[in-house]
């Protein structure tokens, strides 16, 4: 069972939305405005985050890029009317996990929220380390040259994988098939939108990326230091 943030002013909608997730087992708290959204975040913890991208007071998008840039890490899943490419890089670059455009099917939401609350158990002990990098299994952080950073679930699965096959380039479509898995949100923008999202969070200001682009094939971790 997990404990759901579900933000959107739309009451039809959340109330079939909640009746949904609750007979999944989970557990809902529904606000219907971004303040509201936030203030329970200040002093609840959660296992997921359903946002509406346009609500009352604080848009879900704006509540979205506070809550990442404050290093909140839970999975969030945005619903939206926006459906083109540029709203949902938008989404994806502030650090949405998944993106589901109304009108939908409840079975697809479903799908996907179980696609988010999935994750792979920690290894005890299991930290790979690498150019300066040290994943934190136990917290979904990563340590950068001693200070730690925290991840999206996403962000962290995929600087593991990349991290456990440094210094190779791994084609696109083997990142996509092995981190996002069954996810339904697996598509060429979401890996470009995650690799950005995490460049911000691992590189040096004024040295190269440690992750390279090999274009038209994938993307590799390099670095200089073991």
């Amino acid at each position: 069972m997990a404990n759901i943030l579900l933000a959107d002013d739309d009451r039809p909608l959340s109330t079939v939305l909640t009746r949904w997730l609750k007979k999944e087992g989970h557990s809902v708290v529904h606000v219907e405005d971004g303040l509201a959204a936030r203030d329970y975040l200040k002093y609840s913890s959660f296992d997921l985050m359903i946002l509406d991208w346009t609500m009352p007071g604080l848009s879900g998008i704006d509540l979205l890029h506070a809550y990442r840039a404050a290093g909140g890490a839970v999975p969030v899943l945005m619903l939206t009317g926006k459906n083109s490419i540029e709203e949902k890089l938008e989404g994806l670059g502030e650090g949405a996990d998944d993106y589901l455009t109304k009108p939908f099917d409840g079975r697809e939401l479903i799908l996907r929220v179980k696609a988010l609350l999935r994750r792979a158990p920690a290894v005890q002990g299991d930290n790979p380390s690498y150019a300066g990098l040290e994943l934190i299994a136990a917290s979904n952080a990563v340590k950068v040259n001693g200070t730690i950073t925290a991840l999206t679930a996403k962000e962290f699965a995929l600087l593991d994988f990349l991290m456990r096959r440094k210094n190779q380039i791994i084609p696109y479509d083997v990142i996509l098939s092995s981190v996002w898995r069954d996810d339904l949100n697996s598509s060429p923008e979401a890996l470009t939108a995650c690799i950005k999202r995490l460049r911000q969070k691992i590189d040096t200001k004024g040295t190269p990326s440690v992750i390279r682009n090999s274009h038209g094939i994938g993307y590799g971790l390099f670095g200089s230091k073991d």
